[in-house]
């Protein structure tokens, strides 16, 4: 199985593509799609949109799990960042990579059990559940690292429960 995590946003957004297998995770690619401020935002959602594309049919992802928004301080940011995770849906469910969403909270919660972890203990975590050298950057990267293994982290839990009630 092929799990695409997806950190969205404007100017960045993170892409890490693991397989998994049994309890085995393993990083296959990752890295981000930046786009720059200077183009109109219909501009940077299509470029968005469109590298997505070329992920997609590289590594060949058969789920998706895409960071659900957050309280944002700034509406202005929380704005743009919605179009990107709509372009990315849209682009994601036009390619026929099934999608689920997870909160921060939720994925601080499936990586180190502490769902007010911060930042560093998830990027750590990240780092040594898939034996990476190095912590991925920019952040963007590590965070949608994070959800493709909180979104196989489900997986394994909602099989268990499928089990015991069989």
């Amino acid at each position: 199985m092929r799990i695409l995590g997806i950190d969205p946003g404007t100017a960045t957004v993170g892409w890490g593509v693991i397989e998994v297998d049994g309890s085995k995770n393993v990083a296959v690619a990752f890295g981000h799609i930046s786009t720059s401020k200077d183009l109109p935002l219909a501009e940077r959602l299509l470029e968005i949109s469109k590298d997505l594309t070329t992920i997609v049919k590289k590594y060949k992802p058969e789920e998706a799990a895409v960071e659900e928004l957050f309280f944002f301080k700034n509406q202005k940011t929380v704005i743009s960042v919605a179009q990107a995770r709509g372009s990315i849906l849209l682009t994601l469910e036009n390619l026929c990579v099934k999608v689920f969403g997870y909160t921060p909270l939720e994925v601080k919660q499936a990586l180190t059990n502490y769902g007010r972890a911060d930042k560093s203990q998830v990027q750590l975590i990240v780092k040594a559940l898939l034996k990476l050298s190095a912590i991925p950057q920019p952040d963007d990267v590590a965070d949608a690292l994070a959800l493709a293994l909180c979104h196989a982290s489900r997986r394994r839990m909602d099989a268990i429960r499928e089990n015991r009630e069989s």
